[in-house]
C-alpha cells in the first residue's frame, strides 16, 4: 500500500484490521534485505524507515526502542511540523502533548527560542530566529494499538513514549505550503547542524525485525 491507500484504511477506520498484517510483510521484507529501505537515527529519539517520499507525500514507519541505538535531540521534544500528520500505532502508546506557545514581551521571561529546522543533504541546519516565547502544557491524550490520530501543521506538540518505551507508529506527511518545521531550545543555543545517523544493513536489518517481532 502507499499514501493513498493508507490514508484511507486510517480514515475509514478498517486500520486496525488491515495495518499490523501489512507492516509485518514491509518490516520483515526490509529485516531479510529484500527492501532497499534505510533506517535514520531520528534527532527526536526515534529510528525512521522512510518508505515512501514525495515532494508533498511520505510515508514512514517510526519505532522507539530502549534497546535500540538511537540519537538525541539538541533543541526539546517540542516542535511543529510543516506537513499534517496522520499516525497510526502499531502496537506501545504515544502521548500526544500539545503546547501553547505565546511571544514572550521580555528576553528574561522567555522559555524558550523557536528554531527553524532546514533538512539539507548534510543534516537538519537549526537556525535561531528572532522569537523568544513562553510555552505551557495545554492538552495531552494517549494513543495505544489500532488507534489513528491527526496533528495538523503549525501545532507545536511532543511525542511522549510512556511504559516500557517499546512502541511503533505508521506516520503520514502531507506537506503544506507556508509552514516551516520549528523547534523550541534554549534561547542563548546558537545555529548549528545536526547530521542524521543513517544506519547501515546490518542496523536496518534489527530495527526492522525488532518491530516486526512485536507485531506477532
Amino acid at each position: 500500500m502507499r499514501y493513498q491507500d493508507l490514508h484511507n484504511e486510517m480514515i475509514n477506520g478498517t486500520a486496525r484490521g488491515s495495518l499490523p498484517g501489512w507492516a509485518g510483510q514491509v518490516l520483515r521484507a526490509i529485516g531479510s534485505g529484500d527492501s532497499p529501505i534505510t533506517a535514520v537515527r531520528h534527532p527526536l529519539g526515534f529510528l525512521c524507515l522512510p518508505l515512501e517520499r514525495t515532494e508533498e507525500y511520505g510515508v514512514c514507519v517510526h519505532v522507539w526502542s530502549g534497546a535500540l541505538p538511537h540519537a538525541s535531540s539538541t533543541t526539546s521534544q517540542i516542535h511543529c511540523h510543516s506537513w499534517d500528520l496522520l499516525s497510526h500505532v502499531l502496537y506501545g502508546r504515544v502521548e500526544n502533548v500539545r503546547t501553547d506557545v505565546s511571544d514572550s514581551d521580555t528576553t528574561s521571561a522567555a522559555t524558550h527560542r523557536i528554531f527553524e529546522v532546514v533538512s539539507e543533504p548534510d543534516g537538519d541546519h537549526i537556525r535561531p530566529t528572532s522569537r523568544t516565547v513562553r510555552c505551557e502544557r495545554e492538552t495531552s491524550e494517549v494513543f495505544g494499538p489500532g488507534e489513528t490520530y491527526t496533528l495538523p501543521a503549525g501545532v507545536f506538540h511532543a511525542s511522549l513514549i510512556p511504559g516500557d518505551g517499546e512502541t511503533a507508529t505508521i506516520a503520514l506527511g502531507r506537506s503544506r505550503p507556508g509552514h516551516s518545521d520549528l523547534s523550541l531550545g534554549p534561547p542563548d543555543l546558537p545555529a548549528h547542524l545536526i547530521s542524521r545517523y543513517r544506519c547501515d544493513a546490518r542496523e536496518t536489518a534489527r530495527v526492522a525485525l525488532h518491530a516486526a517481532r512485536h507485531l506477532v
